[in-house]
């Protein structure tokens, strides 16, 4: 029997230049005392997180900071988080300031703070144990300062488990921030190499849960079985349809001209529309081919990121092996394919399975993406080691619109170490 529900949820929602501004309001309302912030060194620099700091405090709200959050977190950066929350006491609510990483970081923190056990226990099988949370989380607030990871409304966070060299991460309805602001002016400091990444994984979320499989077509589930990610369903394809239209006008834009205003709330748009779209219908193969390209990562330093240490950031490494990726899916809804690609490129010609991978091409030589998996350091001889880390992502690859078999990614990762 096929499956005949699907289910739809996000988190409340806040948008606009001047909406990190009412923060403070909103926390009081729900009779917040003491909260906890959370961002990273970088995003403390510019000042963004303090000045929200003290807005909230201006509301009689006590404000304790925390800004050690590692962009690309492991479980040890997630862990020194955990373990300072833990030793703080009593909390009426979290707050995340910056980028997918702080957010994320805030996720792990809310859970094992209000629940028993350790990290391994709720990291996504077969890495972990899979376990659900057993108590009510506290109010988290998501507050963006980069356009792109769309973690501001998805239930899930996303790690590096440091011993096992892979990315895993922890997927549950309790992890949904309860409010989302999105405010636009505070992705203005932004850098181009930055936008570019984060960019990349609005695209891909759009288009990954714009293509996926269809919910109709998972077998039933009982009310006990039912997931985040349940495949491409009527109302996430409004909201990717929408994120797709939005950046093919200012992608571009966001990248070449920072300072755009305009630009840059249209991304913020486009990337909020997008986590409302993949975090209800779902991401697959070039999300699952990511988290082996960041996680075994050796040298690559992009610009615009921490030089001390060797990163992909999670949406350049999405980017990597999309446009092979969707040439490989494309018979499996070819008109989906065809008119993604038109939303993204209105003059996109042809009705075959280069017209998608062109125009994703087009768009990351002109923004200053890698070309391909060579250009941050992967070779033929790694193919096998990125098909293993892509196989352990099953919640992914389930919700890829076609069957995928290891000789499936291997051949997409080969076809990915060069792509123009």
């Amino acid at each position: 029997m096929r499956e005949t529900v699907f289910t739809y949820a996000a988190p409340a929602l806040k948008f606009g230049p001047g909406a990190s501004t009412e923060i403070g309001h909103d926390l009081a309302a729900r009779g917040a005392r003491r909260v906890l912030l959370i961002t990273d060194a970088g995003v403390a620099a510019t000042g963004i997180p303090e000045r929200i700091a003290e807005s909230i405090r201006a509301r009689g709200v006590e404000v304790v900071v925390f800004d050690r959050a590692r962009v690309e977190p492991t479980d040890a950066s997630m862990e020194e988080a955990i373990s300072f929350a833990r030793d703080l006491g009593a909390l009426d609510a979290v707050v995340a300031v910056g980028g997918g990483s702080a957010i994320d970081t805030a996720k792990a923190v809310n859970l094992l703070t209000t629940n028993p056990g350790e990290l391994m226990d709720y990291l996504n099988a077969p890495v972990g144990r899979a376990q659900a949370p057993v108590h009510p989380l506290l109010p988290l607030v998501a507050v963006p300062t980069t356009t792109g990871t769309g973690s501001e409304s998805t239930t899930i966070c996303v790690l590096d488990v440091l011993a096992l060299k892979v990315k895993t991460g922890i997927s549950h309805p309790a992890l949904r921030p309860t409010l989302a602001v999105v405010d636009p002016t505070l992705t203005l400091t932004q850098p181009a190499s930055v936008t570019a990444a984060a960019g990349m994984d609005i695209l891909c979320h759009a288009l990954e849960s714009y293509t996926a499989r269809w919910y109709g077509d998972f077998d039933a589930k009982q009310p006990e079985q039912r997931v985040p990610y349940c495949g491409s369903n009527p109302i996430a394809d409004l909201w990717s349809e929408r994120s797709l239209s939005l950046l093919s006008t200012a992608f571009r834009r966001a990248v070449q001209h920072g300072d755009d205003v305009e630009a840059r709330e249209q991304m913020a748009l486009a990337a909020t529309f997008a986590g409302l779209g993949f975090g209800n219908a779902g991401v697959h193969i070039p999300h699952a081919n990511a988290y082996p390209i960041a996680g075994r990562v050796r040298d690559y330093r992009p610009d615009g990121y921490p030089q001390d240490e060797a990163i992909v950031p999670h949406g350049m490494a999405v980017s990597l092996t999309a446009p092979e990726a969707f040439r490989f899916t494309f018979d499996a809804a070819p008109e989906r394919h065809l008119t993604a690609a038109r939303l993204l490129d209105p003059n996109a010609t042809g009705d075959g399975p280069d017209v998608l991978p062109r125009v994703l091409t087009a768009l990351m030589r002109d923004i200053g993406i890698p070309n391909g998996l060579g250009e941050v350091g992967y070779g033929e001889s790694d193919v096998d080691d990125l098909v293993s880390g892509a196989v352990q992502q099953q919640r992914l690859l389930a919700t890829a619109p076609k069957t995928v078999t290891e000789e499936d990614l291997a051949a997409v990762f080969r076809d990915s170490l060069e792509h123009w």
